[in-house]
């Protein structure tokens, strides 16, 4: 039961329910309910290895980036170090591989029967992205973040490219569809994923300034500075909060009060919070707080997706 227990913890098990449960939603709340019909061909299968190919890429992306900061997390985070305490590193690069293989192998097999080979693409490079993230780009100014925030929106575009595929062909047997609408919520949740992931990795860095400066890491804040750095994230918060408050202006015009009122209490003043606490934090407790702050913003901006169902 200890090596299962660290295994999870290995694989950041809650991470990777946020990753299916982001999947589902989007695709069974958005996506299905913008379909004009009841009458459609369903893939609840192929989606169902939509997500465990997703899930699966990023378990092996969490491994081998451990596997790569033993010596920092020792320092940063040494309560939660599993590699080399429970799970040998040998077995944490094998499971690397293997769920790396596996990831790749249900992404081209979705790819073959949607007819669509983007996602089997975008899944490999992603693979080999979190490898080089985990080796090199995570200690440089900047790429790391933007790479995670990249990887944390792909979740929700990649699900688009899927419905993509089935759209087209519904489309060919006149199955009514929304494309345009569904355009516009996949770029909203991917661009809220991108940006609000970006300030998070930003605070995270902050947090690990210890380890990482020990280990010649040129994160942003070892590089610009916290000053600098916080300037930054509080940009990118002020961007957010910004952009959702005027798709609540719309929201309220168009009736959504519902939407608007969740919207404002659960993600606009959190982050209006997060962004007054981060120019007060000082220590590295002070931004593990904010950053699992974003961590409620972010589940609060996932769940956001029930509303249309109703």
């Amino acid at each position: 039961m200890k090596l299962v227990a660290a295994f999870l913890k290995l694989i950041r098990w809650p991470n990777l329910f946020f990753i299916a449960l982001t999947q589902s939603l989007f695709y069974f709340c958005v996506f299905e309910n913008l379909l004009l019909t009841s009458e459609f061909p369903h893939s609840h299968l192929l989606f169902f290895l939509l997500v465990s190919a997703s899930v699966v890429i990023a378990a092996a992306g969490y491994i081998i980036n451990d596997y790569f900061d033993l010596q920092i997390d020792a320092i940063n985070k040494p309560q939660k170090v599993v590699v080399n305490k429970i799970v040998k590193r040998r077995w944490a690069i094998m499971w690397h591989l293997l769920l790396s293989a596996l990831g790749i192998v249900l992404s081209l097999y979705i790819s073959y029967k949607i007819g669509n080979w983007v996602i089997a693409v975008v899944n490999i490079v992603c693979v080999l992205l979190l490898w080089f993230y985990s080796t090199t780009f995570k200690r440089k100014v900047l790429s790391g973040n933007i790479i995670i925030a990249a990887l944390t929106s792909w979740v929700i575009i990649v699900v688009y490219f899927f419905c993509g595929a089935n759209i087209i062909n519904w489309q060919q047997t006149n199955i009514p569809f929304d494309v345009t609408k569904f355009f516009k919520y996949m770029v909203l949740y991917a661009g809220f994923a991108f940006i609000v992931s970006l300030i998070r990795e930003v605070v995270k860095d902050l947090e690990d300034m210890q380890g990482d400066a020990k280990y010649d890491c040129r994160t942003m804040p070892i590089a610009w500075g916290v000053p600098a750095s916080k300037v930054y994230t509080a940009v990118w918060l002020v961007v957010c909060i910004a952009t959702l408050s005027i798709i609540q202006l719309y929201a309220v015009q168009l009736g959504w009060w519902p939407v608007a009122v969740y919207s404002i209490l659960l993600i606009i003043l959190p982050l209006i919070l997060i962004l007054r606490k981060l120019f007060k934090a000082k220590v590295a407790h002070d931004y593990s707080q904010l950053s699992t702050h974003m961590k409620f913003v972010i589940l609060a901006g996932i769940l956001s997706m029930l509303f249309f169902i109703f």
